[in-house]
């Protein structure tokens, strides 16, 4: 599944018996001393270490105990014992493993493991199903620990007013009573948040209204869910601004943003952003792919990388949009859409390419995505979090493209073949 093949990096000494001292420092710079006795503890060493928080340390080496990262330092300040587990990574970067804020996943139990198998391959370590999960989802696979599979969440089924010819799994809402029911059942389900669509489909449609939105909104928050808006056009991303809305699961799509949404979004601090670009419609290089596609997928896909103007027009309001946002510091978070396993890669370079640095991206798709998504335990490389990281062999601060060389993932401390 990797573009390069898994090297044994692994250098197994035998385990004294002596305690093993070490001195270390966090990643709050606080120093500490502390020993270890635990002959399960494997120390990663030298590798250029990308925290997931906007931190990066050239040189560093972290050990791991038990699927958690026990201790988080620069090289030259940790001293391992000869007898120690190591694990050379000179050369090497590392950085948390992905998560992914929008996605929709399979709706079966064999299906969903498949697509969380090939998401943790890619180095994703969770993922939210963003409201197409309907009564038959089996979304009490959340509480289940699957072996090298991504952390699955799920928004259950999602809200919307009648969309006769579509879907017909979100419910459909046309009173307020019944959108407050909708929520209330969607608790009920335990899901992860609420999903809304606030659209018209090209015209197609009658948009779900302010009256019903603000309150489901206002239904969620009595349950503690956070809403996330499907969203098209600029005047519903302002008027959803006002009424409470918790998560952008698109930008603006129609036009520019202008001054007075700026003013609003700085006003509504919290709301986050859910970039999902769309594509660029320019060529770019899928060679990476190709290992992990069939011949069928393989050609259809590059049967569509082509030169597509209007792709790329609708791209660029998207991209302008983002990178204004962006600058004045609203959180934004990787996410895909659809279910596509490798996309938060891609993702990744178009986030790039819309302006933003390869550094805000790659928090966006690994702390601030799992912030979002309420993991404490994942998203940043530091001491006590669930030891899920990727090492490659090229920096992705240089190039965006290079989250692709993964040479190895490690979910819970365990390396996955």
């Amino acid at each position: 599944m990797k573009q390069i093949q898994s090297r044994q990096y692994l250098s197994f000494f035998p385990m004294g018996l002596l305690p093993l001292f070490f001195l270390f420092t966090a990643c709050s710079d606080s120093s500490v001393d502390s020993t270890l006795n635990s002959p399960d503890t494997i120390f990663y060493q030298n590798a250029r270490l990308i925290v997931g928080n906007g931190q990066v340390i050239e040189q560093a080496s972290f050990s791991v105990v038990n699927g958690q990262f026990l201790m988080v330092t620069s090289s030259e300040e940790l001293q391992v014992a000869e007898t120690a587990m190591r694990v050379d990574l000179s050369g090497m970067t590392v950085m948390p493993a992905i998560v992914d804020a929008h996605t929709h996943l399979s709706i079966t139990r064999e299906g969903i493991r498949t697509d969380l198998e090939r998401r943790a391959h890619q180095g994703v370590t969770a993922t939210l199903s963003l409201g197409a999960d309907g009564l038959t989802a089996p979304i009490e696979m959340r509480d289940e620990v699957i072996v090298g599979t991504a952390t699955y969440l799920s928004a259950g089924r999602g809200i919307t007013a009648p969309e006769p010819g579509r879907t017909e799994v979100p419910h459909w809402v046309t009173n307020e009573a019944e959108a407050r029911l909708a929520v209330t059942e969607e608790a009920a389900r335990n899901v992860d948040f609420i999903k809304i669509w606030v659209d018209d489909r090209n015209g197609q449609y009658e948009k779900l209204s302010p009256e019903l939105y603000r309150a489901i909104i206002d239904e969620a928050h009595q349950h503690d869910l956070k809403v996330a808006a499907h969203i098209f056009m600029l005047e519903d991303a302002k008027e959803l601004l006002s009424s409470g809305i918790d998560i952008f699961a698109h930008g603006v799509r129609d036009q520019d943003i202008d001054a007075e949404f700026i003013e609003l979004v700085k006003a509504h601090p919290d709301v986050v952003l859910i970039a999902n670009l769309p594509n660029r419609g320019v060529p770019t290089n899928l060679d990476w792919m190709r290992n992990f596609m069939t011949e069928e997928m393989w050609n259809e896909i590059q049967a569509s990388n082509i030169e597509r103007p209007q792709a790329q027009a609708f791209f660029s309001i998207q991209a302008r949009n983002l990178v204004r946002l962006s600058a004045i510091g609203m959180p934004i978070v990787l996410g895909t859409d659809g279910n596509t396993f490798w996309a938060s890669h891609i993702e990744m370079e178009d986030m790039v390419a819309a302006g933003m640095t390869a550094a805000d991206v790659l928090v966006a798709a690994t702390g601030r995505a799992a912030e979002l998504l309420g993991l404490d335990q994942l998203g940043t490389i530091e001491a006590g979090k669930r030891a899920d990281f990727i090492v490659l062999d090229a920096n992705p601060l240089v190039d965006i493209t290079h989250t692709r060389r993964i040479v190895d993932v490690y979910l819970r401390g365990d390396r996955l073949l």
